[in-house]
């Protein structure tokens, strides 16, 4: 079993920047693809970014490529999204999830373990 827990989330005005945090407990000594997802009200779930366990391979979605870094600290349990220039579509529910692989992933549905969310809210 793997436990996330997400950090780093809040109000922050249109340009702004955030550092998400997602640090892993549990079984961490294993290889897992990270995935960032979030979801807005009336909106569905949707993949922002995603990380093999080498941190090789990552995938962005077309509306965060350019603003958004996502990146891992294996030795921390720790995997990180920084997102900069944020805008008002960029509020929702980010949360963070683990896929028992070292490949990559961009389904919802093929991750294990998810975190709780943190709320982003961009002013504008």
């Amino acid at each position: 079993q793997v436990q996330l827990v997400e950090s780093g989330g809040g109000l922050v005005q249109a340009g702004g920047s955030l550092r998400l945090s997602c640090a892993a407990s549990g079984r961490t000594s294993n290889r897992y693809a990270m995935g960032w997802f979030r979801q807005a009200p009336g909106k569905e779930r949707e993949l922002v970014a995603a990380l093999s366990w080498s941190g090789a391979n990552t995938y962005y979605a077309d509306s965060v490529k350019g603003r958004f870094t996502i990146s891992r600290d294996n030795a921390k349990n720790t995997v990180y999204l920084q997102m900069n220039s944020l805008k008002s579509e960029d509020t929702a529910v980010y949360y963070c999830a683990a896929k028992y692989s070292g490949g990559i992933y961009y389904i919802g549905d093929d991750y294990d373990y998810w975190g709780q969310g943190t709320q982003v809210t961009v002013s504008s």
